[in-house]
């Protein structure tokens, strides 16, 4: 009899422990050296920016294994914060006319001065990007114009322009990616390749896609050539762009500005961001850490730069991630005037 009652009182605590585990698994899952996955959430992604509500597909990874990962159809057109202005018109023009310029690590006003001043900034006398009677400076103001000059072998007539490409010079883009909803932690991780450009461009063209919605190979340590370049993608459906081919865009004597949000345009991708500037939808923390920006490919979040008393991390990886209890594995972009998010994705990614 005693036995009997042991059984009876055992089947409710078994079907507690089994209850409270699915329970959790919707937000959080714990591996076998008890470190805290956190899911991806679809529902941190704005609505706005979707083409399609985002569903479940069965992808496989860059390990061979196959996994549910949600597939995003998005726009790359912000609902969260209006895109530009990028040049000024202007050298009379104040900072609310123009951009951003990234460089040595610092984030600079592209105010009219700025423009006007451009020789003195880089010790070179061939910059000259405004009539000097009139103050106009000289930018494209045409889509023409903005295919011309964002090209790679940009010709000589577009010297000492200031590149602009408006939405208005693009039509429906759709971009389609994937990512992991339950983060898989890679044997390696995996380095993005920071060479000429740093993978696909910003203002320049670049070749054709391969998978996974628009991210250009690049191999990384476990040899796999498919690596995505591309970063993450912002709550708004904007991507997290490779570092913007600065080298090519002075080389040319051509400025492209990105606008206060980091972003600006080219007509392959439409809008994309190069840098995290903390214009776009971010999810604050109860405990002064970093607000939420968005989700790497590999499904682990990514976060701002500094926690809620502007202080940088210090204890990140080579990918700049970092792991706590509450928000487990997870990222830190870089500082915004670096041109940079984050340096490799820690974790498996979808192809």
């Amino acid at each position: 009899m005693i036995k009997h009652h042991l059984k009876i009182l055992a089947i409710p605590v078994l079907l507690f422990i089994f209850t409270g585990c699915k329970d959790k698994k919707s937000n959080t899952n714990t591996t076998a050296d008890t470190e805290v996955t956190i899911l991806v959430k679809k529902e941190n992604f704005l609505s706005g920016g979707l083409v399609e509500p985002i569903s479940i597909v069965s992808r496989e990874l860059s390990d061979g294994s196959t996994a549910d990962c949600y597939k995003i159809v998005v726009t790359s057109t912000p609902t969260d914060h209006e895109m530009g202005p990028w040049c000024p018109g202007n050298i009379s023009d104040d900072a609310s006319a123009g951009g951003i310029w990234l460089e040595g690590g610092k984030v600079y006003d592209v105010d009219g001065e700025f423009v006007k001043n451009l020789s003195t900034f880089y010790d070179d006398d061939t910059w000259m990007m405004y009539n000097s009677e009139t103050g106009e400076i000289t930018k494209t103001s045409s889509k023409q114009e903005c295919e011309d000059a964002a090209n790679p072998n940009v010709g000589e007539e577009y010297e000492n322009f200031c590149v602009e490409c408006l939405p208005s010079y693009i039509g429906d883009i759709t971009h389609t990616y994937y990512i992991p909803i339950t983060p898989k932690k890679a044997a390696k991780p995996y380095a993005f390749s920071n060479g000429p450009g740093g993978g696909p461009d910003d203002g320049h063209e670049r070749p054709g896609a391969p998978p996974n919605g628009g991210p250009e190979g690049h191999g990384g340590p476990n040899g796999n050539s498919t690596m995505p370049s591309n970063r993450g993608l912002a709550f708004n459906g904007v991507i997290f762009n490779a570092p913007a081919p600065v080298d090519a865009i002075l080389g040319a004597y051509t400025l492209a500005p990105f606008d206060d949000a980091g972003g600006h345009i080219n007509l392959n991708e439409g809008y994309h961001y190069h840098a995290a500037t903390g214009v776009s939808k971010k999810i604050e923390q109860s405990d002064n850490h970093a607000a939420m920006i968005g989700y790497a490919f590999d499904g682990y979040g990514i976060f701002g730069n500094t926690d809620a008393e502007g202080k940088a991390y210090t204890d990140l990886d080579d990918s700049r991630g970092h792991y706590d209890e509450i928000r487990g594995y997870h990222y830190h972009v870089d500082n915004a005037g670096n041109n940079n998010f984050i340096d490799g994705l820690r974790g498996e990614y979808a192809l």
